[in-house]
């Protein structure tokens, strides 16, 4: 009897192991054909709203950036269509100017009946060119050299005065202008004067230079003064250039009236 409980017992346990191993067996599968499919729904509703979400934040960002601007006020708008008449004025100025450049400025005779108050008595017929040929101030040192040079092309005749050589032609350039401080170069031609470097400068380029240039007599080509060696001046022939003098007289040195103070002369060949 006792046996037979025992293989009762053992039965029951081995049958409740089987159903309890088949119920086991069969649960995961239930799991495995159902709730997968629910979460995935469920993550997929998720992300399909938060993708909702940006769009919308997306289209609250552009319609933010890409609001109309607001208009401006009457006062603004004046103010403005002032300022664009003002640089339509200011081109239109411009143009003007560019276009009057590129005309001459002066036609023939022009440069003499601008300035015909202010004569050099004594020079009708000849050009005079006040200059320095000292290299101080490099600028005033670079016109004086261009005067000179146009001048030297023409081969015409000048009566070249340089100031630093001779402090007379300083004065004397200072009392026919009616100025204490005078730029070089200054020229004068036929005893009239024309101006500085930048009104030589532009009847040179016009060809006003040369026709008033015609009346006048023209150099050899290639002539050199042999007497100065067309520096205008040589030293003094009175004193050997020492500005000083002996009265026989008087017994005294005295101070020589032929020079100047540098004790120079005016060249007799080229300078008269």
């Amino acid at each position: 009897m006792a046996e037979a409980g025992r293989d009762e017992e053992l039965s029951s346990k081995q049958k409740s192991s089987f159903f309890g191993r088949s119920f086991t067996m069969q649960q995961p599968k239930a799991v495995v054909d159902h709730h997968p499919s629910l979460e995935r729904a469920g993550s997929i509703r998720k992300l399909y709203s938060s993708i909702e979400s940006f769009k919308g934040k997306v289209l609250k960002l552009r319609n933010f950036f890409d609001s109309p601007k607001p208009r401006p006020s009457p006062a603004a708008a004046i103010a403005a269509a002032a300022a664009d008449i003002f640089h339509l004025q200011a081109q239109s100025q411009l143009q003007s100017q560019l276009l009057s450049r590129l005309k001459p400025t002066r036609s023939l005779g022009s440069s003499f009946s601008s300035n015909s108050s202010i004569r050099l008595p004594g020079t009708g017929d000849r050009i005079v060119v006040y200059f320095t040929s000292l290299h101080g101030i490099r600028r005033t040192y670079e016109d004086c050299y261009a005067v000179r040079t146009i001048f030297r092309g023409f081969r015409v005749w000048v009566d070249e005065r340089d100031v630093s050589m001779d402090l007379a032609y300083k004065k004397e350039l200072q009392s026919v202008l009616g100025e204490k401080r005078v730029s070089l170069p200054q020229v004068f031609i036929g005893g009239t004067y024309v101006g500085g470097a930048d009104a030589i400068r532009q009847m040179y380029e016009t060809g006003e230079l040369a026709k008033i240039l015609e009346r006048f007599p023209k150099k050899a080509p290639g002539f050199v003064c042999e007497g100065c060696g067309d520096e205008r001046f040589v030293p003094c022939t009175n004193c050997d250039g020492s500005r000083k003098v002996f009265d026989e007289d008087e017994g005294v040195l005295e101070r020589c009236l032929e020079c100047n103070e540098n004790g120079l002369m005016r060249c007799p060949e080229c300078g008269s």
